[in-house]
């Protein structure tokens, strides 16, 4: 949204099944006045974990091609390839000697401390980037509120423990989605992982439309998939996101069942 208030073009690329990008599909998307691959891993609204080599694949392309591949990783916290008991990691891009050309990192202290509206995150880059970076922030908001960043340092220092439990909790509720859309007839689970579910609908309605019958006659608030897809893409008509990290396992199973029920 921003982006489009700034009069920056966006330009979409199509996820792949399991809802993971291809490389090669967005190789074709780069014109000269390309200047950013931007991808989110785990993925919101799909959930999605991108394997590494598929971040490799994108980071090669950037380098190649002069341009910044940003991830997102919001959720990492929340993947289920970094459980502390593992010492698993998403992807190795910082063990390339040359990270700083290309590579950009962000992340979101908001779901891991529960920090939400705080708005304070971190950004890693290279000397240079974070040069111009602190430019920008000096003309957006100066600089994070000081409370939400004292709470940052205070859970870096001492929540490690926390947040593994809290992750050990959220992959408990998205195995149960899994198995739930696994026995609901006619849904489709195209993603799920960290906070989300995303699932293509068995119904005529498009998405809105149905995401309004659904919060007005079963009680259930989910974000239609035209809210996520371009304007012009019929996917979004039939796709719906969940959040379930607020949810825990009874009412999971609660959704489900009303899901079960509804007749639009």
């Amino acid at each position: 949204m921003w982006l489009d208030m700034a009069g920056v073009t966006t330009v979409p690329l199509p996820a792949g099944p399991g809802l993971i990008p291809d490389a090669t599909l967005a190789a074709t998307l780069i014109t000269p006045r390309t200047r950013a691959i931007v991808l989110v891993s785990p993925n919101n609204p799909g959930g999605a974990e991108y394997p590494s080599e598929t971040l490799t694949a994108f980071r090669d392309l950037a380098r190649s091609r002069r341009l910044a591949l940003i991830v997102d990783e919001t959720y990492r916290d929340f993947d289920s390839r970094t459980a502390l008991e593992t010492g698993g990691r998403p992807h190795d891009l910082f063990n390339d000697p040359d990270w700083p050309d290309t590579f950009i990192h962000l992340y979101s202290f908001s779901k891991a401390y529960r920090l939400t509206g705080h708005r304070v995150g971190a950004v890693i880059a290279s000397i240079d980037r974070l040069a111009q970076i602190e430019k920008f922030l000096d003309t957006v908001a100066i600089c994070p509120g000081q409370l939400g960043q004292i709470a940052a340092l205070w859970g870096l220092r001492n929540l490690a423990q926390w947040v593994a439990g809290e992750r050990d909790e959220i992959l408990a509720r998205r195995a149960a989605m899994i198995n739930g859309f696994n026995a609901l007839h006619g849904w489709t689970l195209l993603g799920c992982g960290a906070y989300f579910a995303y699932v293509e609908h068995p119904f005529v309605l498009a998405s809105d439309a149905l995401c309004k019958r659904l919060v007005t006659y079963q009680s259930l608030l989910m974000l239609p998939g035209t809210m996520f897809q371009p304007t012009d893409s019929p996917e979004g008509k039939r796709q719906i996101r969940i959040a379930f990290a607020n949810v825990d396992a009874t009412g999971i199973a609660e959704m489900f069942r009303r899901l079960k029920a509804f007749r639009p």
